[in-house]
């Protein structure tokens, strides 16, 4: 499918969904968001993808927020859709079964930021800038900033971040927890693979149904997801991969996991 504000990109076990509207810093639209909805779609029903990258086109940007022009429109039913609608698509992407990684390679402002938030793990460059400015706008986060940045950062320090509207450079979002890793510029993308390559070395199953699990953690009470890690570590010993694996393990040799 051809896209206007994003490209997407299959190599092998992994896909890589860019951000295309550098002009705007990557800002998120409407269009933008409906595009991605298409394309997680794809991705979803894709078995074949192993992990996901997010990234965004250009030097200065990951996503600088939404589209300023469209959200001056909004009122306040038109700005409560505007809001659900790109909570249920970033929702989408947090609730995928693979790792979905961004690769953060400049400003990740308002709903730039929770678009990093919703994704599983962070890595940034050293020019990647974080905030939720929104307050400046007279208006506060909609597509998940208030609930995703305290359960990210603590309470106190999105606290902070989101009624001050500053923005914090990469050293200290990696300070804080909000980037896994901090890389140089020129290095962001190829550490990203880097990563991603170790993720495609493991079972298929084992990696999706960690995510799944981490996943459910953050609704379940500690007694329900136990039981709930106990049922999916039940699942996977019934897999054609765990024999494969543990066989590897006691035989000295290389795994080869057959995705079953």
């Amino acid at each position: 499918m051809d896209y206007q504000t994003i490209t997407y990109q299959e190599s092998g076990d992994f896909a890589t969904i860019t951000l295309n509207r550098p002009d705007k810093l990557n800002a998120l639209n409407n269009t933008m968001l409906n595009e991605l909805d298409e394309c997680l779609k794809s991705v979803e029903l894709n078995d074949n993808i192993c992990a996901l990258i997010i990234t965004g086109q250009g030097e200065k940007a990951f996503a600088a927020g939404a589209d300023i022009a469209e959200l001056n429109a909004c009122d306040k039913l038109s700005g409560k859709m505007f809001s659900e609608y790109g909570s249920y698509v970033f929702r989408r992407i947090e609730k995928m079964r693979i790792p979905v990684i961004a690769a953060i390679n400049g400003y990740a402002l308002g709903g730039g930021c929770e678009l990093a938030l919703a994704c599983h793990i962070r890595f940034g460059s050293e020019k990647a800038k974080f905030g939720q400015p929104e307050v400046n706008l007279g208006i506060i986060p909609g597509y998940g900033g208030t609930q995703r940045l305290p359960k990210v950062v603590g309470k106190a320090k999105a606290m902070e971040l989101i009624v001050s509207g500053n923005i914090i450079d990469a050293a200290e979002a990696n300070r804080i927890g909000l980037l896994n890793q901090v890389y140089k510029h020129d290095e962001l993308m190829d550490k990203t693979l880097e990563f991603v390559s170790t993720i495609l070395s493991k079972g298929k199953i084992a990696v999706s149904t960690c995510v799944e699990c981490v996943n459910a953690s953050e609704h379940l009470s500690l007694e329900d997801g136990l039981n709930y890690e106990s049922m999916r570590f039940g699942d996977v010993c019934g897999t054609d991969d765990f024999k494969e694996g543990t066989n590897a393990y006691l035989e000295k040799r290389t795994a080869e996991f057959k995705n079953k």
